[in-house]
């Protein structure tokens, strides 16, 4: 086997770099035996892998070659069947189950040692041995498992170690004396058996013999060991003097701990008293200006503003722990506790005194505007009470109550200022509204009352008169409440405009002067920040879109500060909301036409300032005052309406342009010059439509009603002229009814032309009526002249009644009677001649028709032609 096992490694192994640890000689179980070997190798090259082979007998010749090799860390069992009974068969797990029968018990249990013990020096995955004896492993470990691992290598590389060149040779010259050595490999190994044994006695004897020496050499151990101890003594010594020196130390270093903590404790404890004396120590000065600080100047108000600030940072610094136990530090606190309260005390006074000095100064100066309309300017009184803004901030930290006291006190101080103040404004307002101009004398306003106590009655009904005397009739019925509009003259009216949008501007920047001084001064914040989202709601009232805010995400405190800035400018111009409702209701009285111009003026002061701010004070004022105005201006529409159905007609007078259409022109017309580029056109337009539905249905009712003037002429008349104003005007909302007034003046005109020709040819015109009739009965045209009442001769008795002469006095007749129908003023007299005579001609063509095709080659014709018309109507338009 062992000469195998060196054919095997120099011929198989060493080519590949390996090294062949062990080696067994199976067959395959339960099959032909055909004999082959599995080996164990080994890497010479690190890393080292470790495989195991299957090596067997060419069929060709007598060398060995490599069939199969798996590497060990593949195998997964090794089962050795029975681990009692001594048996050949032994399984190998790698991919899957070989089974191998081994030449010898002894040569399977040596493989498996070898492969036990590779895997412990090799894999870091344990094989897992079953049915081994444990015997047999334990046999591979001597002294412990790693020794027996490393010796075990050790062992299988000295045994298996490659021979050098001179080894060979003498194995070479030594197989060379005995020939039988490869015919009978088992006689030549007992021969080299029994020469090893003579070798190994003369080794012994060779050691025995230098028993001498051995001697000497246990002699010079002792004499070494003698040494030892002596050295150890001296290291004894030595330790005990380090010993010694190390307690020093240890005894040193505690000293320098000590000595480190104290100074730290020492750094520790004057970082603490700096702390407080740099951040809870209060200048002199500071508390000189808090107890004594001049409130008055501007130096002293910095002075005590700087004074302030100080000890408001000094009562909020954050205290360490374990500060608030210390005396000094509460009686500091104290300490600043008595000036804070001392120095509210003294601002909140001085501040109170200031606001009752301004409204003795503010009263002095309203003499000098009782004549003027403008209202005082608080811009110094403003700028003089900004420079406590930051005391007022203070004392808002600090003291709240104190800071209340305040906010109330300057509510209710310029609360009555401010009263005085706006009520002399409107005064004058009213003053030159009224009782300057020759409208206080003519409604009986006087005085700086402004209030009527002239006539209040009022016209009822409406008289329709002549078209001469219309303009002077004593009630308009565009006339809201007891004033006649057609009595004031434009310039008045400009007047009004201009007074009332002064009031507005006036009022404006005072409201918003004073919100930003409020906010300014008491520090409240009027504007929220951008991270907040405001959502705008439009709420309508009366036909007015209010613009109310909400804001969300924005924090509670901002909110409330908003609400306090409407209270408070809720509670300081409370007087202004009912003071501009009576302006606007004496502006009423006076001219109807005045709720125009109120409505576009309020109307863009409230745009502006839903712009600026839709929750503030002024928005909402000025959009409640809106919705009063718009009132008056629905108002106003609903009586104009109202009094065309109470309208009633002169049974004497012809009728004419109704008053009430005369006054949508002029109404339409100021209304548009007013409401030019006006943010509120779409009341206007809504306006437009219920007035000009009612003027329809009134002009309707009047022309069904008249006795004097023919239905036609008063519904041409009044829709031409309707029509006329709408196309001038060119207002877009009343397109559909300038379309319908169009047409309705279109019917009328053919209806009233063709019912007034019927007059002057009566006969033949019932004549040729009667020929149109038997013809709808179903005679045929050219036998018409065969019935008796429609013969030739009664055909030219009734033509001969109509010569030229008569049908031109007949023409003249009528031309009188349709100048009496028409009116001078609409100056349709000639409009409704041509018509008359194109209607005329056309007639004419009719009759001759109908001659033509009833009386064939009858030769009858009328006695006057075309053109004899063209004349007589020509003649007759210059005549008059």
């Amino acid at each position: 086997m062992t000469a195998i096992k060196h054919a095997l490694q120099r011929d198989i192994f060493t080519p590949n770099d390996e090294r062949l640890l062990s080696i067994v000689n199976v067959c395959k179980a339960g099959k032909k035996k055909r004999n082959c070997f599995l080996c164990a190798t080994v890497t010479t090259e690190r890393p080292v892998q470790v495989n195991v082979v299957k090596v067997k007998k060419s069929d060709k010749g007598d060398f060995y070659k490599r069939q199969t090799a798996w590497a060990l860390r593949d195998l997964a069992i090794v089962d050795a069947k029975d681990a009692v009974k001594e048996s050949p068969e032994f399984d190998l797990h790698f991919d899957k189950v070989y089974k191998w029968v081994a030449s010898s018990t002894v040569e399977k249990n040596t493989f498996i040692s070898c492969i036990w013990k590779l895997n412990q020096r090799y894999l870091r995955k344990k094989i897992d041995f079953i049915n081994v004896s444990s015997q047999l492993l334990e046999e591979s470990v001597p002294s412990g498992e790693n020794q027996s691992v490393a010796g075990g290598d050790e062992e299988a590389v000295d045994e298996y170690q490659e021979l050098n060149a001179r080894e060979e040779q003498d194995i070479e010259i030594m197989m060379e004396g005995c020939e039988y050595a490869i015919a009978n490999a088992e006689a030549f190994a007992e021969k080299l058996s029994r020469e090893l044994q003579v070798l190994d006695g003369a080794n012994i004897q060779s050691i025995m013999a230098s028993e001498k020496q051995v001697n000497i050499l246990m002699k010079l151990l002792d004499e070494a060991l003698k040494e030892v101890d002596q050295i150890e003594l001296k290291l004894s010594s030595y330790e005990e003097m380090l010993q010694s020196v190390k307690e020093q130390m240890d005894q040193i270093s505690e000293s320098n701990h000590l000595i480190h903590l104290s100074n730290t404790n020492n750094v520790k404890l004057l970082s603490e008293i700096e702390f407080l004396v740099n951040h809870m120590d209060l200048a002199k000065g500071h508390i000189k200006a808090l107890q004594e600080g001049d409130l008055t100047s501007s130096r002293g108000i910095e002075a005590c503003t700087n004074a302030a600030d100080a000890l408001l940072q000094c009562m909020n610094v954050a205290l360490r722990p374990g500060h608030d136990m210390l005396h000094a530090v509460k009686q500091q606190q104290q300490r600043f506790s008595d000036l804070r309260e001392q120095f509210a005390r003294r601002l909140a006074s001085h501040l109170n005194s200031v606001f009752v000095q301004q409204g003795h100064d503010q009263s002095s100066t309203l003499a000098q505007h009782s004549a003027e309309l403008t209202l005082p300017n608080h811009h110094p009184f403003h700028r003089d009470l900004l420079r406590y803004a930051k005391l007022m901030e203070w004392l808002k930290n600090t003291d709240y109550g104190k800071y209340e006291g305040l906010t109330k006190n300057y509510m209710d101080y310029l609360s009555r200022l401010y009263e005085r103040e706006i009520k002399d404004f409107f005064e004058v307002a009213k003053i030159k509204m009224t009782g300057t101009t020759r409208e206080g004398k003519k409604f009986g306003l006087h005085g700086s009352s402004g209030k009527l106590t002239g006539s209040t009655s009022s016209l009822n009904k409406l008289s329709v008169q002549s078209s001469g005397n219309r303009r002077s009739q004593s009630s308009s019925l565009l006339d809201m409440g007891n004033m006649s509009a057609s009595d004031l003259d434009v310039a008045d009216r400009t007047k009004f405009d201009k007074i009332f949008e002064q009031v507005l501007s006036e009022l404006e920047p005072l409201c918003l002067a004073e919100q930003d001084f409020i906010s300014k001064f008491f520090k409240l914040q009027q504007h929220q920040s951008t991270a907040g989202t405001t959502t705008s709601e439009v709420e309508e009232v009366d036909g007015v879109a209010l613009s109310r805010s909400y804001t969300s995400g924005v924090p509670q405190t901002v909110s409330s500060e908003k609400d306090m800035i409407r209270q408070m400018m809720t509670k300081i111009f409370r007087c202004i909301e009912p003071e501009l409702n009576n302006l606007i209701a004496l502006g009423d009285k006076i001219d109807s036409f005045n709720s125009l111009y109120m409505l576009v003026k309020m109307s863009h002061h409230v745009w502006t300032a839903q712009n600026v701010d839709p929750a503030s004070f002024l928005s909402t004022t000025l959009g409640n005052v809106l919705v009063t105005v718009k009132r008056n201006f629905d108002k106003c529409i609903s009586n104009q309406m109202k009094q065309m159905d109470e309208v009633k007609i002169s049974k004497k007078s012809k009728v004419g342009i109704l008053p009430f259409v005369a006054e949508f022109e002029e109404f339409a017309a100021l209304a548009e010059s007013i409401f030019k580029n006006a943010e509120r056109r779409g009341d206007l337009d809504k306006a437009y439509i219920k007035l000009i539905r009612a003027v329809f249905d009134s002009v309707e009712k009047v022309a069904n009603e008249s006795q004097k003037t023919p239905r036609d002429v008063v519904m041409m008349e009044n829709f031409h002229h309707i029509f006329a104003t709408l196309s001038r005007l060119k207002i877009s909302c009343l397109e559909a009814e300038k379309k319908e007034a169009k047409q309705k003046y279109t019917d009328h005109l053919q209806s009233y032309v063709i019912y007034s020709l019927g007059q002057p040819l009566e006969k033949l015109n019932h004549f040729f009526e009667g020929v149109e009739a038997r013809v709808a009965q179903g005679i045929r045209e050219e036998e018409v002249s065969y019935q008796l009442a429609f013969n030739k001769q009664e055909l030219r008795k009734v033509i001969k009644e109509y010569p030229g002469k008569e049908v031109k006095k007949g023409l003249d007749n009528l031309y009188k009677k349709v100048d009496k129908h028409l009116c001078e003023e609409e100056n349709l007299l000639q409009v409704v001649w041509h018509s008359m005579q194109d209607e005329f001609i056309r007639q004419y063509k009719h009759f001759e028709g109908l001659i033509a095709r009833c009386y064939p080659g009858s030769g009858i014709t009328m006695e006057f032609t075309i053109q004899d018309i063209l004349d007589y109507c020509s003649s007759i338009a210059q005549s008059h």
